[in-house]
């Protein structure tokens, strides 16, 4: 099943690379994408490792706190819909950047942006690299290591993006997120047909087996803060999201923009509830032990599952399920890892290197081989920190990249379309202030120091996010008035707002 999935998207890659010879082809699938496709592709990249695998492993393990990881995925779509996928699309070509230049001036916002971009996404590579690595570890069980696994997927993931482009990845997306929703209905019937299809029995037997608190707060998240800190973080920090807001430059206009965002909060949201019962009935079934036996961040909770549900291990419809489950989450980290680093390098060629360097002095195929370049660089980039991440649940990892996407982008993106005021060193001071905080308040905190931890917070967003703002608005402050920009402020809210030129 693994190797079939991996045939066709290379023929995918193939058919795409064909398409995909001038930048916008390359950086924007040409911008014909149509809304459903978007809005499956989009789905695709929110169904990732953290969701199919993390999430599950979350709710078996801590119970109330993990279902708090799945709910605040759909609550996000809600900002993505009414406040960034319209403007993205009216101001923007290939990247966040060029929102923000539009209206400022270009060099220290483009710089500012492409690291910014560069550290988000980062942190959400190695989320997906580590589920891989147990994945495949799994699958191929005696024949290969996870530092091995790693390292396949990161070569497939450079091969899909360096030569298919976007037109590639939106389609591996689109392909793998109809697998997912097909494995989630299969998995979710299989489960409830052994409780009489009565989903509160699943609660009732986690409730009687690790008491009434399981199904409480507290159990993960010991701080009441970090519950209000993991919701600011989902609401603000996905429309942040650099992979997310590459998208919405590959449909046509902004209209489809909106309507492939509805189609993602309906097929996302059938897949989150999903997850919460997912995660109870690996609970139940197959059991906290069995889940960290296996992987002590609980990342195979729901491929364990799969397993129990076919038959158990060792018979031919449980590793066939197993086989199924975890070729589908493959597919997930192959496709949302691809989006990622198609995003990143699109940074670095178009907003670094064309933009700042070159000053847009740089003809369309160097930028696209600039791309396919920095496309390899991340990938090494990502297996290194991926095999260097061995253990960590994918869906905190998500969830922190998650944090700097709030903290660092969402405050100057937001300023930027409604503050007349706000000016360049409001972006630098921003996006400073945000990035630094949340990256080093994550690196010292429990997610990655577990009992050693020197902040107690698994996820700072309640800290950062208003750093970023403060960090915003006294540089702004301190840059002093720029009345140039302040004039064009009336003619970029037309655009942003309508798709109209002044």
């Amino acid at each position: 099943m693994f190797v079939i999935f991996i045939v066709v998207t290379l023929g995918i890659t193939f058919w795409a690379s064909k398409r995909s010879t001038g930048s916008s082809a390359y950086f924007a699938a040409g911008r014909s994408i149509k809304a459903w496709q978007n809005g499956v592709a989009v789905a695709g990249d929110y169904m990732s490792a953290a969701s199919f695998l993390g999430i599950a492993g979350l709710i078996a393990f801590f119970g109330y706190d993990g279902f708090m990881y799945s709910v605040g995925w759909l609550v996000a779509y809600l900002t993505v819909l009414l406040v960034v996928a319209e403007p993205l699309r009216n101001a923007g070509k290939y990247t966040m950047a060029d929102v923000l230049a539009y209206r400022l001036k270009a060099r220290p916002v483009r710089a500012m942006a492409s690291i910014s971009t560069l550290t988000v996404s980062t942190f959400y590579m190695i989320a997906q690299m580590v589920g891989a690595g147990a994945l495949v570890k799994l699958l191929l069980a005696g024949h290969v290591t996870y530092n091995q696994a790693v390292i396949g997927v990161g070569i497939l993931m450079i091969v899909y993006v360096v030569f298919g482009g976007m037109l590639a990845t939106t389609w591996v997306q689109i392909v793998k997120a109809v697998l997912m929703l097909a494995a989630a209905a299969l998995i979710l019937v299989l489960a409830l047909s052994l409780i009489g299809f009565n989903p509160l029995a699943l609660f009732a037997e986690a409730e009687t087996r690790y008491g009434p608190q399981f199904l409480l707060p507290g159990n993960y998240l010991k701080n009441p803060f970090d519950h209000i800190s993991l919701g600011l973080g989902y609401v603000l920090g996905l429309a942040g999201l650099p992979h997310v807001m590459t998208r919405f430059y590959t449909v046509p206009d902004a209209t489809t923009a909106r309507r492939s965002v509805v189609w993602v909060m309906f097929l996302a949201g059938a897949f989150f509830f999903g997850t919460t019962l997912f995660g109870l009935a690996a609970a139940d079934f197959v059991g906290p032990a069995v889940i960290k036996a296996a992987d002590k961040g609980g990342n195979l909770a729901l491929p364990l599952l799969a397993q129990y549900l076919g038959g158990g291990p060792g018979s031919l419809g449980g590793d066939l399920m197993l086989g199924f489950v975890s070729a589908v989450a493959v597919a997930t980290i192959l496709a949302v890892v691809s989006g990622l680093t198609l995003s990143t390098s699109g940074a670095i060629a178009h907003d670094f290197y064309t933009n700042w360097i070159c000053r847009g002095a740089v003809e369309e195929r160097k930028q696209v081989l600039i791309a396919r370049a920095s496309s390899v660089a991340i990938g090494v980039l990502a297996i290194v920190l991926g095999i260097g991440a061995q253990g960590v649940n994918v869906a905190v990892l998500v969830i922190l990249a998650i944090c700097i996407a709030a903290s660092a982008n969402f405050p100057v993106l937001v300023l930027s379309l409604f503050w007349r005021r706000f000016n360049t060193g409001g972006v630098i001071g921003g996006m400073l202030a945000g990035l630094v905080s949340s990256v080093v308040l994550a690196m010292i905190g429990p997610a990655w120091r577990g009992a050693d931890a020197l902040w107690p917070l698994v996820n700072p967003t309640v800290v950062s996010l208003p750093l970023g703002f403060l960090g915003a608005y006294i540089g702004t402050l301190l840059a002093g008035r720029d009345p140039a920009n302040e004039a064009r402020f009336e003619a970029v809210s037309l655009r942003v707002h309508t798709g109209m030129a002044d």
